[in-house]
């Protein structure tokens, strides 16, 4: 579904003016309105990606912070024009970094927080606050308010569930807005707090807008390893209700890899495991090292050993529950034709010596051709499964609608057992 725009231009008011216009709003001009009562939403919305492609001219616009079809192709030509390794993902933050070494001065309209996506949407939340920050570092802070209500589809004609602020700005001006942002979160209301950018980035302001009790978002694959899953780690420990869009995209692997072992004949080759391989695209291992530690979690396996291997990759040594030790090892492939997201698993080999019985090897790959390094190596004296693994195209807005429909005021328990175990795996 294509995403709407708010029900009229948003009115652009001084910030000090923002919260008696709202109470204006809800008190007389949207009184016979039926206003949400459900949760706030603020988004970081870096788009780093996009306002350089459109900069540079590879990509048109208006600016919405959306991913769509035209901008994901834009940024593949860009990779290829630039010299970057063909392995790079489009969301690798070193593209949008190597793009502002580049010249160009296009400017469009920039759209970002006037568009509410339908999935979210759906969900009416009352208050959808946006910080779009700006490449000119100097810009002063602009503000935006407007109402919007879902389509008509949806069963919201005539309904104004909502109200939309934007603040854009230079990250300085956006920093320096706390104070505003913080009184237009209704502490009545739950608040997800969703940092669409790099986890790199401005770590100041990522902790004032997202303190407990706030819902926080993000995505553990932008931004380097150690400084992902470190903030996972120590928001989860700090009792918050943390979500990984990362570790979401893992769901198709670990469903597919409990499939495998459903038959009755193959249940107990689970408690036989003597190695695990992970692939992954590129040098971003958390996605690997993320799913490596649900399977660990879930098997009881208790890790002796982690270290580096030769060519960016990590090894590591687990003790089964029976005391039998399973190697681990995630090796960097290089690939012709990245997913969207650094670190995207190619592909998962799970070797099993049942006692009595030939050897199981289960290989899980995104893609058929992902499969054959994964089938070399003494593979003709073992029984072999193979499957490939369904991936769902699903934007961001979807995986957040998701999250945003299940409530969750605490974090996974996968993902919190998971999380720890993963940063123990890192290296350094």
């Amino acid at each position: 579904m294509a995403p709407q725009l708010t029900l009229q231009a948003p009115t652009a008011l001084p910030p000090t003016e923002v919260p008696n216009y709202l109470q204006t709003l809800w008190g007389e001009g949207l009184q016979e309105s039926d206003g949400a009562t459900t949760f706030t939403l603020v988004v970081y919305e870096g788009s780093w990606l996009q306002q350089h492609l459109i900069r540079t001219g590879r990509a048109d616009g208006p600016l919405t912070g959306l991913l769509e079809p035209e901008l994901i192709e834009a940024a593949k030509r860009a990779v290829q024009e630039i010299d970057l390794p063909l392995s790079t993902a489009v969301m690798d933050q070193r593209l949008a970094w190597e793009l502002g070494q580049q010249p160009g001065h296009h400017q469009v309209q920039d759209l970002r927080g006037q568009f509410v996506d339908s999935a979210i949407s759906a969900h009416k939340p009352r208050r959808l606050i946006t910080l779009a920050p700006t490449l000119d570092e100097g810009q002063p802070l602009e503000t935006f308010v407007a109402a919007y209500c879902p389509l008509p589809e949806e069963g919201g004609a005539g309904t104004a569930c909502g109200d939309v602020v934007v603040l854009r700005g230079g990250r300085g001006s956006l920093q320096q807005s706390l104070e505003l942002i913080h009184s237009l979160v209704t502490h009545e209301l739950p608040c997800w707090v969703w940092w669409n950018s790099s986890l790199d980035e401005a770590p100041e302001l990522l902790e004032a807008l997202a303190p407990p009790p706030r819902r926080l978002v993000v995505d553990s694959s932008l931004g380097q390893p150690r400084r992902c899953i470190d903030l996972l780690v120590k928001r989860i420990e700090a009792g918050q209700a943390v979500n990984d869009l990362n570790w979401l995209r893992l769901r198709s692997w670990r469903e597919s890899l409990a499939m495998v072992f459903d038959p009755p004949s193959r249940r107990n080759a689970l408690e036989h495991v003597v190695q695990l391989d992970i692939d992954v695209e590129g040098d971003h291992p958390l996605k690997g090292l993320l799913l490596a530690a649900w399977i660990a979690d879930r098997l009881g396996w208790h890790l002796t050993d982690s270290y580096p291997l030769d060519g960016e990759g990590i090894g590591a040594a687990f003790e089964r529950t029976d005391g039998a030790a399973v190697q681990f090892r995630l090796m960097p492939v290089p690939v012709g034709s990245p997913k969207i997201h650094p670190g995207a698993l190619v592909g998962l080999r799970l070797i099993c010596a049942p006692q009595g019985r030939p050897p199981l090897c289960v290989i899980l790959c995104s893609e058929s051709g992902g499969c054959m390094r994964l089938e070399s190596g003494g593979m003709a004296s073992m029984e072999l499964a193979e499957d490939v693994v369904p991936l769902p195209n699903e934007s961001e807005e979807m995986e957040l609608a998701r999250l945003l429909a299940g409530g969750h005021d605490t974090t996974n328990p996968l993902l919190a057992a998971a999380a720890p175990l993963a940063a123990r795996l890192l290296p350094g």
